[in-house]
């Protein structure tokens, strides 16, 4: 049920930042993700089978912790009004949906432990709504393809640095996985960092 629970979690995270993407292009002046019913909470919309389910599900019953993907929603960045930056504003979308959530949470438990208005099953709940958000939003800034982070490196990228981003659009996917299975500790050292500071923005002990 606890897995069931957090794997529930953790796809509507992913759900919401897919979403913030296409609602965000949608203002650009771009609609593809509208036409295509992509700007929608239905799960079943954005659900991609291995990165949505079964990946998430490999990584929470051997770690305890668990990331993923959803199927990206359908962007045409030449429809964009904002064409200097706006991939950098969709791509970031994403992830500021993740901390927004976090951000939420966090103060939420913060006023319920002030007036201890809560119980462990609550607590244990709003944390790792907040703890795999913040994942979520951390992992995807890694400026590797096929994240959102790459978009906002190659926004700024010169034109004289082309043919790397040629090399990252081809090989980003298992440069990302190389260092996902073999350098683990940076990612958990990278994610641990930006938790101290988020348990400082909002002043709860014990996330």
């Amino acid at each position: 049920m606890e897995y069931l629970f957090l794997i529930t979690i953790l796809i509507f995270s992913i759900v919401i930042h897919e979403v913030s993407h296409g609602i965000v292009a949608n203002y650009l002046g771009d609609p593809t993700s509208k036409y295509a019913g992509r700007l929608t909470l239905n799960p079943l919309k954005h659900l991609d089978p291995i990165g949505s389910i079964l990946l998430p599900l490999f990584l929470i019953f051997t770690t305890g912790k668990g990331i993923g993907w959803a199927k990206p929603v359908p962007i045409n960045p030449y429809n964009f009004r904002d064409q200097k930056y706006g991939s950098l504003k969709v791509a970031f979308a994403g992830p500021a949906s993740n901390l927004l959530l976090a951000l939420f949470f966090g103060l939420l438990l913060r006023f319920l432990l002030s007036s201890e208005f809560i119980s462990i099953g609550l607590f244990s709940a709003f944390s790792f709504i907040v703890s795999i958000n913040i994942l979520l939003a951390v992992f995807n800034l890694i400026p590797i393809p096929p994240l959102d982070g790459s978009h906002i490196l190659f926004t700024f990228l010169p034109p004289s640095m082309e043919t790397t981003k040629i090399f990252l659009n081809q090989f980003g996917f298992f440069i990302l996985f190389f260092f996902i299975f073999f350098f683990p500790s940076f990612f958990q050292n990278l994610i641990y960092f930006v938790n101290k500071i988020f348990i400082f923005i909002v002043g709860v002990s014990g996330l």
